[in-house]
């Protein structure tokens, strides 16, 4: 294989990210002369849609110039929900846990669609979507809300549905985060999370959504940067570089002939063990085709130099490169074609992104999913009632790290607010601190009702303590949960509690519409809240 073409063809099993709204000059180099044949897209690539349909069709025209014989893979993390990228002027959809929580998997199927729908209509051909980890571990600090619950069965069905419902849109899909990252409490961005279960519980619960949503025809599946000694026997080597689970488990015994794909290469559990460039080797040797280093371009390239390097050493087979280029090929010629886009400058973003009808879609299944799990009589309040409703809340620091800060905004206030104009609104340091705690809960003694909102509440933190003083006044107490549905068991017995599982406006408005009783809200949860 000659060096050329050998480059060309590593360029092919890359995927790569880059800082700005329009193609920078390293990302042109590394299209034209590198081939590399996948994009991905974060916050900070994210302008307006017209901006990013701009973008797109930027990238695209690099490499059609550059003579790539397919169209760039161009993806992103458009989970919804907590996990987003596209914001202004699109449709803001719920997230998998809500989704759960309605109970009704048809829902998982609509969201899907039309989250593929104004992806594609944005330049944007795959989506690292859904996570069908079964988040069975209250403490994981990483999946949580991500997931469609606690049950494998609902993962598995909802996570099909979903599959299937952005694949009908033409956009492909990710399973993640292979072969299950829902029962850990160590997030693999900061270090490498370990699962010790046996083989036989591994294939009852966290294989069973990949397995079904395989059958139905998965696209590509996305390895998890976490140890299964159960499977890999060589301490610390996490699944993504691990032989006997790509190859030996989702290859060979699950069947999956698809594209698997790595986590990014620079999250700590590799860039702080074995490096990113290593890494990158160490995956294609264990069966993955498409290499992910989403950030640095000195990295981007010493993991091309380093694949390079090893097939050339013989470390690698070129059998091993071409299979591996093979399947990215299929994949592209699938969902992917010149004739399909419009790369003119002039291009104008199609009418479906961020249409009535979906914002429609987004509130009927935001009505069927919000959870209203305690109510001991103070649902709902009545403004004309003339109470005095106190709203408590601390600025929304984003704790996951996949999660996007540019939408991090806590719009609680703002919601009660339009429905309850005589509200007092307070936010208060994110921690609170013991000052802010004592003062509003001096305020408190003069309201009605008090609501707050919560953010992943753990044991003994400032939220706890907060809400423990107000409870201690006497005031009624209404809780809405704005990510995790496991506050409740770090609270005082509050007089009612409400989840959202996510914080954008308009789940917070319908929220606030059910505790105003504006609206019915109906879901349930999908997770079990440990009791004390």
């Amino acid at each position: 294989m000659k060096n050329v073409e050998l480059r060309k063809k590593v360029g092919q099993l890359m995927v790569i990210g880059f800082k700005g709204i329009t193609a920078s000059e390293e990302i042109k180099e590394l299209i034209r002369d590198h081939h590399v044949g996948g994009i991905i897209l974060f916050g900070r690539n994210i302008g307006t849609p017209q901006e990013i349909l701009s973008l797109t069709n930027e990238l695209q025209s690099v490499a059609k110039d550059a003579g790539h014989e397919h169209p760039l893979l161009i993806c992103i993390d458009q989970e919804n929900g907590v996990v987003r990228r596209l914001g202004e002027g699109t449709t803001i959809f719920p997230g998998a846990m809500l989704l759960g929580a309605t109970g009704n998997p048809e829902n998982a199927y609509k969201a899907g669609v039309a989250t593929g729908k104004e992806l594609k209509a944005l330049g944007i051909n795959w989506n690292l979507a859904p996570v069908v980890d079964v988040n069975n571990n209250p403490e994981n600090p990483v999946i949580g809300v991500r997931s469609f619950g606690e049950s494998a069965e609902r993962v598995a069905l909802f996570g099909k549905m979903a599959m299937k419902g952005m694949q009908e849109a033409g956009v492909i899909t990710t399973l993640k985060h292979f072969p299950g990252h829902g029962d850990t409490n160590v997030d693999s961005h900061l270090d490498l999370p370990i699962i010790s279960h046996s083989i036989e519980r591994l294939e009852q619960i966290e294989l069973k959504p990949f397995v079904e949503s395989i059958e139905e025809g998965a696209d590509t599946v996305m390895s998890a940067h976490v140890y299964f000694p159960a499977i890999e026997d060589t301490p610390g080597v996490p699944a993504t570089l691990s032989r006997k689970v790509v190859t030996g488990l989702l290859r060979e015994k699950l069947g999956f002939d698809g594209v698997v794909t790595t986590d990014c290469m620079e999250m700590n559990a590799i860039a702080n063990t074995i490096g990113t460039a290593k890494g990158g080797v160490e995956a294609i040797k264990a069966g993955v085709d498409l290499v992910m280093v989403s950030h640095l371009h000195h990295l981007q390239k010493d993991t091309i130099n380093a694949i390079v390097s090893a097939v050339e050493a013989g470390e690698i087979s070129e059998e091993q490169i071409n299979a591996a280029v093979s399947r990215v090929t299929r994949l592209k010629e699938k969902y992917c074609n010149w004739a399909e886009l419009s790369l003119g400058k002039d291009s104008e973003v199609p009418a479906v992104v961020g249409c009535k009808e979906h914002q429609e879609l987004a509130n009927e299944i935001y009505q069927q999913g919000i959870t209203i799990v305690k109510n001991n009589g103070i649902l709902p309040l009545k403004p004309e009632e003339k109470k005095r409703v106190l709203v408590v809340y601390s600025e929304n620091k984003y704790t996951m790290q996949v999660e996007d800060k540019r939408y991090s905004s806590m719009y609680l206030g703002r919601t009660v607010k339009e429905l309850d104009p005589g509200a007092e609104i307070v936010e208060l340091s994110n921690p609170a601190t013991d000052e802010e705690i004592a003062r509003v809960t001096e305020m408190a003694r003069e309201y009605d009702a008090i609501i707050v909102g919560t953010l992943t509440v753990q044991p003994g933190d400032a939220q706890s303590k907060l809400i423990e003083q107000l409870f201690a006044t006497g005031v009624p107490i209404i809780v809405v949960a704005t990510r995790s549905p496991y506050d409740l068991a770090y609270l005082p017995d509050v007089h009612a509690y409400v989840c959202t599982f996510e914080f954008p406006y308009p789940a917070l408005k319908m929220a606030v519409n059910a505790i105003y009783g504006r609206k019915q809200v109906a879901g349930k949860l999908p997770v079990t809240i440990p009791t004390k």
